[in-house]
């Protein structure tokens, strides 16, 4: 049953951690090697009091959503430590079409020491093992994906489809597949009304990042609906 004060509580947080450690982080992420000939905005320059602002929405509604849905569960302390990083690391994507590894590969290890502490803490070994599963199901599936069609999706974006994995493969099957694969629509769709609108150019890259970050709360939301749907 949903629980509207674990929803209040992680929204808070996240929110004001998001303000506080956004325009911290982007001063701090390194810059990538560019290849010759391309160009981008300087993660530095996007350290700003509107980015605190963004990351902050961004982080406070992901994390009431998901703490809404979930409850007190033993997977809360993780998801909030999935939000946070995650909503600096939509804004960015969004800003510069790069999701900075900086930040991704800490928040696997945040995420993943939660995750084991919460598995001693409540003997949930089983929902530890799916979720070590599905983030090499993830991670393998995107880096295919890359592999065959890497102007489509971006490395960044493989490193963050395996920390999602993580994150919704804890809390069941269903919201691994609805969460993960459920970004593919709304970029899907979204993407095409934005090329149409001329947002985007068809020839540049796309920043998939924020749809995969969307659809894995998503899945959260409804992926325990779906699965019991599903299955009877």
């Amino acid at each position: 049953m949903p629980d509207v004060i674990a929803g209040v509580l992680a929204a808070v947080i996240c929110a004001v951690a998001a303000y506080v450690l956004g325009p911290w982080l982007l001063r701090r992420i390194p810059e990538p090697i560019l290849d010759e000939g391309q160009t981008k905005l300087p993660y530095a320059e996007l350290a700003t009091p509107r980015a605190a602002v963004w990351c902050a929405a961004l982080a406070g509604v992901a994390g009431g959503l998901v703490g809404w849905r979930i409850g007190f569960s033993a997977g809360l302390v993780a998801w909030i430590a999935l939000a946070v990083p995650g909503a600096v690391l939509g804004y960015v994507d969004a800003r510069t079409r790069y999701l900075p590894s900086a930040i991704i590969w800490p928040t696997y290890g945040v995420v993943s020491v939660v995750l084991v502490v919460a598995a001693a803490a409540t003997g949930e070994w089983g929902s530890l093992r799916r979720a070590a599963i599905a983030g090499l199901i993830g991670f393998g599936v995107f880096y295919l994906l890359w592999f065959v069609f890497p102007r489509g999706v971006g490395f960044g974006d493989v490193r963050l489809s395996g920390l999602l994995a993580v994150a919704l493969g804890w809390l069941g099957w269903g919201e691994f597949v609805s969460g993960l694969y459920g970004g593919f629509f709304l970029g899907a769709v979204l993407g095409i009304v934005l090329t149409v609108a001329k947002v985007f150019k068809r020839k540049e890259m796309f920043p998939f990042g924020p749809f995969m970050l969307a659809g894995a709360v998503a899945g959260v939301l409804a992926g325990g609906p779906l699965e019991r749907l599903y299955l009877g």
